[in-house]
């Protein structure tokens, strides 16, 4: 006799949603004091340690943006394949289980750099 295998919306999460090495106890204060604002980036990442608000499997590792702003909650907009199509997904995440997303770091960094650039050349007269 085998056991059936089970479907549930945390079935295969052992791994997924455990905690890391160490990293076990309460959630820190800074993650509910960080600000978000709408358009952000986000990366989902599931807390294991909180049940309420936790975003279903799939979207565990995800990046997207903020389109909504509740009390306890954000709004995350992103894109899942689906067969031969990509569908936007709109959902609500508690805050325990996102976190700013530094996809754009590279480019803000670089925006800044050349903006450092453009004012320096003017100042020494060139039109580069």
């Amino acid at each position: 006799f085998r056991m059936p295998n089970s479907f549930g919306k945390r079935a295969r999460t052992r791994d997924l949603f455990a905690r890391p090495f160490r990293k076990h106890g309460p959630v820190h204060l800074s993650t509910y004091l960080t600000p978000y604002k709408i358009g952000d980036y986000v990366d989902i990442k599931a807390n294991g340690a909180i049940h309420a608000g936790m975003p279903f499997k799939f979207y565990h590792g995800k990046t997207g943006r903020v389109w909504n702003i509740t009390k306890r909650a954000i709004g995350v907009e992103l894109n899942k394949v689906v067969g031969n199509r990509i569908i936007k997904k709109k959902i609500h995440v508690r805050l325990e289980h996102v976190k700013h997303s530094t996809c754009r770091k590279d480019f803000l960094d670089r925006v800044r750099a050349n903006e450092a650039e453009k004012t320096q050349a003017r100042k020494d007269g060139r039109k580069d």
